[in-house]
């Protein structure tokens, strides 16, 4: 394998030549309304936006951020930008101003593509992004360039353009605890390596298709559907996100055999009423984090005749953990080393270690760290958060967990403060300095509590300023304000003072753990999220 071959272009383009005619994407759109694209046409699209881009000013190197929704237009767009070497910055489409325009200041974009929706939100964030060169519509929108229109008419091929395995391709932002996101680099060379291994851990193959409900912004999506399905020389089968009420009708009428998943995704599903047509599909497997409860699982796979698969992966690297398809799994388990199929690639390596970064015996808790094939170049201007990430190779990350003598791993917790909802990472630093802004809080604490759809709902513990009081449903509107949807607390508790340490550090341990006489929990409801069953 040549390193011009480790790049999204050369990886797109060699399966395009074997399988010109067979399709590469569905569209399974809104109301019914679906389109297919073979192998050549959807390069086609490709070509004519990397031939737009280049007729636009970008450049090799340039960020170019999207605030879109998933439909084919975004695929074309992106890719696009691959082939001529710039840098896709993909914003969660549930951002408020502050966020979004956060990621477009870090990442120096030069150019923007939005849902047209997103117009206005645009238009603030370019009155203090100098960098900030164009903003194009993913559609008609009064004011902006035509995105589609533009390509369309200017046709073409690709520019030829010197491309690296290692050059960048994506930004991902994640959450972390200093409150502020960190640029993910991924690399082409990830992405490619993504793509041929994801086929070989899903026994997926030619023909088979992947159903994306997930979101485009997030690693999965990008990562292990997209390149997934060029890599097993099939078809993406993608939705504008997730229906509970089209996920089935969608995935039948389109043949699908693999999806992508969230728990909440499962749960969901399974809750609806059973029905005699409940194994009337061709899905053979689902892969999804974190793990469902054994019960649920076992309910799932009986009831709908599919195998689930767990495992551990990271923005910071698409390998990590699986759990072998064919093999009998170990219920709470994220499974074991995932490498590349090829041996001649470094095999995947896992350990458990203390402090020190010195392994621990099998069945001790510590820090899970990994070194494989597809690892971040590191954290975008941030090399300081790199260095504490990646060192000697290995990428420590932050998260608690075991390794039983017969090799397969168990999470425990988030050593950082990180609350996982919905299929989000939330920084609880983040919500937290947005509460407290409000001015009748002094202080605030943000933890995750248990929730029926398998990850967690955040609860806020909030000590009020001397002489104020209080209102629970006034400090979750706040949040709605200031944060995406999937941020906003859920519960609200009203305390006198918050459980700390002799140097002043909340012990939060305290408040997960319920020794902590609190008041009485208020409930805000569940609310709806991108991640969140829609239809």
């Amino acid at each position: 394998m040549t390193p011009h071959s480790l790049t999204v272009r050369a990886f797109l383009e060699n399966a395009v030549e074997r399988n010109a005619s067979e399709p590469y994407l569905i569209w399974a759109g809104a109301d019914g309304v679906s389109e297919q694209q073979s192998y050549e046409q959807f390069n086609a699209h490709v070509d004519a936006a990397a031939a737009y881009w280049h007729h636009m000013g970008v450049r090799k190197g340039d960020r170019v951020a999207f605030m879109a929704d998933n439909s084919p237009h975004f695929l074309h767009a992106w890719l696009g930008l691959a082939k001529i070497g710039a840098v896709l910055v993909a914003i969660n489409t549930g951002f408020k101003l502050a966020e979004a325009q956060y990621l477009v200041e870090h990442s120096e974009a030069r150019f923007a593509l939005i849902d047209p929706a997103h117009g206005e939100l645009f238009g603030r964030i370019g009155e203090n992004a100098p960098g900030l060169h164009s903003t194009l519509a993913l559609g008609p929108a009064d004011g902006y360039d035509d995105f589609v229109a533009g390509a369309t008419q200017l046709g073409g091929r690709a520019p030829s353009v010197d491309l690296d395995p290692d050059d960048l391709i994506s930004l991902i932002y994640t959450s972390g605890t200093t409150g502020r996101p960190k640029g993910v680099m991924q690399s082409h060379h990830n992405y490619v390596m993504t793509g041929q291994a994801f086929p070989h851990w899903m026994d997926i193959h030619r023909g088979d298709r992947i159903y994306a409900c997930l979101p485009l912004f997030h690693i999965n999506s990008q990562a292990y559907s997209t390149m997934g399905a060029i890599g097993a020389e099939g078809a993406i089968v993608l939705a504008p996100r997730f229906s509970a009420s089209r996920f089935w009708p969608d995935v039948r009428e389109h043949g699908v055999t693999m999806f992508n998943m969230i728990g909440a995704m499962t749960v969901i599903l399974s809750k609806k009423e059973p029905s005699p047509d409940d194994r009337d599909h061709r899905v053979r497997v689902a892969y999804g984090v974190p793990a469902l409860p054994h019960a649920v699982r076992t309910e799932i796979e009986q009831r709908f005749g599919i195998a689930c698969i767990s495992g551990f992966g990271m923005s910071e690297t698409t390998y990590g953990l699986l759990e072998p398809v064919h093999e009998p799994r170990h219920p709470d388990s994220m499974g074991i080393p995932r490498s590349h199929p090829d041996p001649a690639y470094p095999a995947t390596e896992v350990k458990v270690v203390d402090a020190e970064g010195v392994e621990v015996p099998r069945g001790e808790v510590g820090e899970l760290i990994v070194r494989n094939a597809a690892m971040m170049l590191g954290y975008f201007k941030d090399p300081e958060k790199t260095a504490e990430a990646l060192r000697d190779g290995w990428l420590y990350t932050g998260d608690s967990a075991w390794q039983a003598e017969d090799g397969y791993f168990y999470f425990v917790d988030r050593k950082k403060d990180i609350v996982r909802r919905r299929g989000e990472n939330v920084s609880s630093l983040e919500v937290e300095m947005v509460v407290n802004t409000h001015p009748t809080v002094q202080e605030s604490a943000v933890i995750g509590v248990p929730s029926d759809l398998t990850d967690e709902e955040l609860c806020v513990f909030v000590v009020p300023r001397e002489g104020q009081t209080v209102d629970p449903e006034t400090i979750i509107a706040w949040c709605d304000e200031n944060l995406a949807a999937f941020k906003v607390p859920r519960f609200v508790e009203i305390v006198e003072a918050l459980p700390k340490t002799p140097t002043a550090k909340i012990e939060k341990h305290r408040l997960r753990s319920g020794d902590y006489v609190a008041g009485p929990r208020f409930d805000g409801g569940v609310r709806s999220t991108k991640a969140g069953a829609r239809g």
